[in-house]
């Protein structure tokens, strides 16, 4: 066997300013985030440590006594990268650079690498490299130990030609076109898979939460399905769909979703919005949420934020079911005030998909959400249309039956798919939508 590449060493540093959040988060936590960030990619974290920061230095972002101190641990272990977990301007990682004499990398860059190792889907990886060349040409001053070196005149004009930071801005804003109109293309045969789908109008359910929040192991648990539900940080970039039959007999349509985190990089936003188009197209939301954790009110928020980025109206943000994971990791008296609180509320319900507690009580919640905006149909059936009775109590919700002589009276909640399917199947009876 060959050789396997050395992991490259990092130090994390997460720089705490309480008065940069409106909902105070706990610094260890999010300490242990940029841990599970760094590792995301497989660094070796050698040292972590909570810095506090007063205020932000212009030239280094850290105060001077930070980044000497931290200048020799680098050398004695052998530190190839020193992650921020903060917004790092490009002078600032290019002060730190020279002073440490390693690679820095803040939160953009770090999510950013995670989400271009995982992206499978061509349409991911696109989307992935349309936000690390954004972000890469904001980080040409980087480059300027080189910046004076010119290439010689093109054309006729002639003349002294393009500086490199020229060169490598457009040829990054080159590529940065070629891929907005690859995208472009993805997204017409996307429009038209979904518009295939409204023609079997099957109501999509999309599930959206923090990274981490057990989205994929909900999903795996409710569909059967195989997707990667591992314990780290955007496990799922991609995605996924499956159908499911809930209680009632209805079939629905349940994507999972990539997961958002604090201080999402607008670029990347913008660069998923096509596949998170799933929620804004879907008839129900899901919002996970990893109720253990001890961030989870601001882990709410980030999420409810990236949302209302991504243009789901107010109104549908007032109707999503609250689905409150990770009850298994809970104190019996955690536990105990969770279940109040979900009595009290009906968009809430509390589980663990781990083990299975509360999904059958989802699946039944789901069903009646999506029952309540469900087509209600009249049909007046002969005792001797057997087939058709039947039919109707396996495809639709019998809301109403009146039982007369020779025929009964139905009332039935049925999807638009399926009242067109009995009306092929059985032209002769008249249905009327109530």
């Amino acid at each position: 066997m060959g050789d396997q590449p050395e992991t490259e060493r990092a130090i994390v540093l997460y720089p705490h300013r309480r008065a940069l959040h409106e909902i105070s988060r706990d610094p260890d936590s999010c300490l242990e985030e940029a841990i599970g960030l760094a590792r995301a990619i497989d660094l070796d974290v050698r040292h972590a440590d909570v810095v506090t920061l007063n205020r932000p230095r212009p030239a280094t972002l850290l105060g001077q006594g930070v980044v000497e101190t931290y200048k020799p641990v680098i050398e004695a272990d052998h530190i190839n990268i020193v992650v921020i977990d903060a917004v790092v301007s490009p002078i600032q990682q290019r002060n730190l650079e020279t002073a440490w004499s390693c690679k820095v990398v803040d939160r953009t860059g770090l999510i950013l690498e995670i989400f271009g190792a995982r992206a499978r889907t061509r349409e991911g990886r696109m989307q992935v490299d349309l936000a690390h060349l954004s972000y890469q040409r904001s980080r040409l001053v980087r480059s300027w130990t080189h910046l004076e070196r010119q290439r010689g005149g093109a054309g006729f004009l002639g003349g002294p030609g393009e500086t490199q930071i020229e060169s490598d801005r457009r040829q990054i804003d080159e590529r940065i076109t070629r891929i907005k109109r690859d995208l472009s293309r993805v997204a017409r045969t996307r429009g038209l898979h979904r518009k295939a789908r409204k023609r079997i109008p099957y109501p999509i359910v999309a599930l959206v939460g923090y990274t981490n929040a057990g989205k994929s192991t909900l999903f795996n648990r409710v569909t059967g399905a195989g997707v990667i539900a591992a314990d780290q940080l955007f496990a799922t970039l991609d995605p996924t769909m499956r159908d499911v039959t809930l209680p009632s007999g209805r079939k629905i349509i349940i994507s999972d979703t990539v997961g958002f985190v604090s201080s999402l990089p607008t670029s990347l936003i913008a660069a998923f919005r096509a596949t998170l188009e799933e929620v804004l197209e879907a008839d129900l939301i899901l919002h996970v949420r990893d109720v253990s954790h001890p961030d989870s009110d601001a882990q709410n928020s980030d999420v409810l934020d990236v949302l209302e980025e991504l243009g789901v109206e107010q109104d549908r943000l007032g109707k999503m079911v609250e689905v409150r994971n990770k009850v298994d990791l809970l104190s019996i008296e955690e536990r105990e005030a969770e279940e109040a609180r979900s009595d009290r509320n009906p968009n809430e319900i509390l589980l663990s998909a781990v083990n299975g507690h509360g999904c059958s009580a989802l699946l039944e919640l789901v069903d009646q959400r999506l029952n309540a905006n469900r087509p209600v149909v009249e049909i007046s059936l002969a005792f001797s249309e057997g087939e058709a009775i039947a039919w109707l109590y396996d495809r639709g919700e019998v809301l109403d039956r009146r039982d007369e002589e020779v025929s009964a009276y139905f009332r039935v909640g049925m999807d638009a798919v399926d009242v067109a399917r009995f009306e092929h199947r059985f032209p002769a009876i008249t249905t009327k939508s109530v």
